[in-house]
């Protein structure tokens, strides 16, 4: 079962950033966005990444799965610096913050309930 959640976690990986990469207007809807729901988005694809990471009981800890991660959405803003039609926002990496840390607080609120 591991191994299963560990292909999903990658492959979303991959698909995050080749969206990421991908000329905006290419993405159906995603013009439609708005500022809030731009940020909305950013934080449940973060939120569903670090989760998804922490599920994978990777030999490392938490707080570094989520800092990887927050790193992966750091280094695609930074590509967006530089992309033609993408652009660099801080409020998309406080997204994406707020994001990763709420999938850390659930998944430590989830595995401390003892019952």
């Amino acid at each position: 079962m591991i191994h299963l959640i560990r292909l999903i976690f990658f492959a979303s990986l991959f698909v995050v950033l080749y969206l990421s990469i991908v000329p905006s207007f290419e993405i159906p809807n995603f013009a439609s966005l708005s500022f809030l729901s731009d940020k909305l988005v950013h934080a449940l694809i973060y939120f569903y990444l670090a989760y998804t990471g922490l599920l994978c009981r990777f030999s490392i800890s938490r707080t570094m799965i989520i800092v990887l991660i927050f790193i992966f959405g750091l280094i695609i803003e930074i590509i967006h610096y530089y992309h033609p039609y993408r652009f660099f926002e801080y409020l998309d990496l406080l997204a994406n913050l707020i994001g990763v840390t709420i999938a850390l607080l659930i998944f430590k609120i989830k595995n401390n309930t003892s019952y």
